[in-house]
């Protein structure tokens, strides 16, 4: 199990959960089981999110490894500037 902090609206997103254990290896699984243990953040996470992974972030990387020790937190959708 990986722990997992939703940060900013994705919190009330989830009806006002801020952390969530998740089963998965990979951002995919991460997000796919998200979205199906909470349906309000499915849309959300259509439209895109960013994963941050011990202080990396990444944005439609489905295949990055997450460990049980990982540090993840997701996040609405950035853009560069």
């Amino acid at each position: 199990m990986v722990q997992v902090t939703l940060w900013g609206s994705l919190k009330s997103a989830a009806g006002g959960v801020n952390t969530v254990d998740v089963e998965a290896a990979n951002i995919r699984q991460l997000l796919a089981q998200l979205s199906e243990t909470y349906p309000g953040l499915a849309p959300v996470i259509e439209q895109g999110v960013a994963v941050s992974i011990d202080g990396e972030i990444h944005q439609d990387a489905w295949f990055v490894p997450i460990t049980p020790e990982s540090e993840v937190f997701v996040l609405p959708h950035m853009e560069g500037g």
